[in-house]
């Protein structure tokens, strides 16, 4: 267990390996970084001579709680190179999911020199998926404070095991004034609101094609209304030095994963299942 100061904030973190490439490992989701999965995605890739950065994205884990920028998204996005930046681990190879690609995406638009390559899969887009994501995250938040009050967001699933311990983060969220806190979770929930020409929120077509680093786009599963098909596809054809390949699964991927989440240990216990394809792309486009 160890902790850096980003941008003022406390983030929790673990380094696996100590090779000379360095992977970072982002999901979506409200997920941590002892998330069934990912510490075997970065042993599998540690176990070729690299290094992996798991860590805890603000409003995650043991990280604090951050209530600023435009989105979540790019807010994570912008500590993410602020921690890159104070463990001289860059420039790195990001890689995430669900909305950890988003998270990957925007540092590599916003903070090109902390990054070498991006490795992304299960791209969150469309109407229906970033709709479910926007209500999934924030409603229950803006619904208790607006009704209840900050006592009762402290009092929710997701916010609980924030505060729960962490004084830190309690006094943030509890202190907050209750109008100030609604307007950040409703900027944020219509940052995920689709727009023509962002197949991913916050990377406007032309941001898009300003990143210029090599990336591995797993293509999507036409079955998944959560990660569309459409938008990887989409992202492939943006980003100038994409490759686009298909994934280590079936197209059910996700939905199968979904339905066996809880006898199966979650929904990434399979991304190891990726590293081969990683490591390959990650030898040939970057050396």
């Amino acid at each position: 267990m160890a902790y850096a100061n980003a941008n003022g904030l406390r983030i929790g973190y673990d380094l696996i390996g100590d090779g000379g490439r360095t992977w970072v490992l982002t999901p979506g989701g409200r997920f941590t970084r002892r998330t069934p999965g990912l510490p075997e995605l970065a042993r599998a890739l540690a176990d070729a001579g690299d290094r992996v950065l798991l860590w805890d994205r603000p409003n995650t884990g043991e990280s604090d709680v951050c209530l600023a920028g435009p989105s979540e998204p790019r807010m994570q996005a912008d500590t993410l190179a602020a921690l890159l930046t104070e463990l001289d681990l860059g420039p790195a190879v990001l890689a995430g999911a669900t909305v950890g690609s988003h998270v990957s995406l925007l540092t590599a638009a916003h903070h090109p020199e902390v990054v070498a390559g991006l490795s992304l899969w299960w791209i969150s887009g469309g109407v229906m998926g970033l709709m479910i994501l926007a209500n999934v995250y924030y409603t229950p938040a803006i619904t208790a404070a607006w009704t209840s009050g900050l006592d009762a967001v402290a009092a929710l699933p997701d916010w609980a095991p924030l505060l729960d311990g962490n004084e830190r983060n309690r006094r943030l969220v509890l202190e907050q004034d209750r109008d100030a806190f609604l307007a950040t979770l409703q900027r944020w929930m219509a940052a995920y609101c689709p727009r023509p020409g962002e197949p991913v929120p916050g990377l406007p077509d032309e941001l898009a094609r300003a990143v210029t680093v090599p990336a591995l786009v797993f293509r999507g599963g036409a079955s998944d209304p959560f990660h569309p098909r459409a938008t990887s596809e989409a992202l492939a054809g943006l980003l100038p030095n994409a490759q686009l390949v298909e994934p280590p699964w079936g197209d059910r991927e996700y939905l199968d994963r979904q339905a066996e989440q809880k006898s199966a240990g979650g929904l990434f216990v399979r991304w190891p299942l990726l590293a081969p394809a990683m490591r390959h792309w990650a030898a040939e486009a970057l050396g």
